[in-house]
């Protein structure tokens, strides 16, 4: 026990202080609080420049009757300007070059009635604004209506609002903010499938630098693997508490409270998903860090990780991804797979206990099999990193692993 704590200990140390460690804290650190003063910079930008669009409508025709008026106290975001007489469109692209104007809409007769939007390039426009065609809109519709002599009564019938109710045909309720969702599934995946990857950094890296024969000499290869997997869980999952924690200290000091009620609908952490959030995590880490343990030891040379690791990485992207794309349909088979199969569990679970569709059997049942291959995959990367951990030639490729576990076994 004391050797496991020697290396968790020399393991933590060298991750703390590696440069890249350091930077790349403090570059995720400061992205987040960016991030999240976006509304507030964009904010300040506008009330640095605060004039609203400014727009002239043309009514020569008198189409609205001089209702046009009503525009202004819509609380639209326009600097609106009403014109009656002949405004002919020579006389727009006169105003619009000297900045008078920066938009225009000339309203004719038709049937419908027919806008005319000009602006200065159209390249720079999709269409006349829809909140403002909404209130040209409006305001027709409430002139003709006034003039057909209904009671409010009448007009209020034309214009019902409907009280919608959702039902749905499945036993099992679902609840959940699935914005919220998918995010907490990213922070996951980025805490187990990153920090997992350390592990083969570290040992190849240490490999390079003799320090292994060092540790081989002075411990066992088991020691070495658990002790290395854990110490850089412990940094990596403390990473990960210090990304979160500024992540909502940003967003209850910098944004609006029910904007991030209505986005993140806190309502729904709750300690037991927190529990079983971080039980998940740390199994789900030990799956992956003891399979780039495997594939950390079988090479030699730090330029050869990436390619050692590929399969590794194959497998989380696929357990990531069938586990966010299963949530847009929660209660399907395939979402239940997911949550049971190991590679994928650790981003689905937590998320199907979020939601309340997942049973405590559901959890011990997925939890269970994780254990279990955790177990079989310690039992065989520790073996076949017992043999390869000394290696300094060319990288190990499946037939020297299977040779090396055999002979061990």
């Amino acid at each position: 026990m004391k050797d496991l704590f020697t290396v968790m200990k020399f393991t933590m140390k060298d991750m703390v202080n590696r440069k890249s460690f350091i930077v790349s804290t403090i570059i995720i650190c400061l992205i987040i609080i960016i991030g999240f003063n976006i509304p507030n910079i964009l904010k300040m930008i506008n009330n640095g420049d605060s004039s609203n669009t400014k727009i002239m409508i043309v009514d020569s025709e008198n189409i609205y009757e001089g209702n046009l008026e009503a525009l202004k106290n819509m609380n639209l975001e326009y600097d609106i300007q009403i014109r009656t007489d002949n405004v002919t469109f020579d006389d727009i692209k006169d105003m619009i070059e000297k900045d008078e104007i920066e938009e225009a809409i000339i309203i004719e007769k038709g049937n419908p009635v027919n806008l005319r939007y000009i602006v200065k390039n159209m390249a720079m426009t999709s269409g006349v604004p829809q909140d403002l065609l909404t209130g040209l809109n409006t305001v027709y519709s409430n002139m003709q209506i006034s003039k057909l002599g209904l009671t409010l009564e009448q007009i209020e019938n034309l214009n019902p609002n409907f009280n919608v109710e959702i039902e749905q045909t499945e036993e099992q309720e679902v609840k959940g903010n699935v914005f919220a969702i998918m995010l907490l599934s990213i922070v996951l995946f980025y805490a187990i499938y990153f920090c997992a990857y350390q592990v083969s950094s570290s040992i190849t890296t240490e490999k390079t630098s003799k320090i292994m024969e060092t540790l081989v000499t002075s411990t066992s290869p088991r020691t070495i693997v658990l002790g290395k997997t854990i110490g850089i869980g412990i940094v990596g999952l403390l990473q990960v508490i210090l990304f979160v924690a500024i992540a909502l200290i940003c967003a209850k000091t910098l944004l609006d409270p029910e904007l991030v009620n209505a986005v993140l609908d806190m309502s729904k952490i709750t300690p037991y998903l927190g529990i079983v959030t971080i039980i998940y995590f740390i199994l789900g880490y030990f799956t992956y860090a003891l399979l780039y343990a495997l594939t950390g030891s079988t090479v030699s040379k730090p330029e050869d990780i990436q390619s050692a690791n590929g399969p590794v990485a194959i497998l989380a992207v696929i357990g990531f991804y069938l586990s966010y794309f299963t949530m847009m349909n929660p209660t399907s088979d395939l979402n239940v797979f997911a949550s049971m199969l190991p590679i994928s569990s650790p981003f689905c679970m937590p998320f199907r206990v979020m939601m309340g569709i997942a049973s405590t059997t559901d959890v011990v049942i997925s939890i269970a099999i994780l254990v279990v291959t955790i177990f079989v995959i310690a039992k065989i990367a520790i073996k076949i990193y017992s043999n390869a951990i000394l290696n300094y030639g060319t990288r190990l490729n499946i037939k020297d692993m299977i040779k090396m576990y055999k002979e061990k076994g």
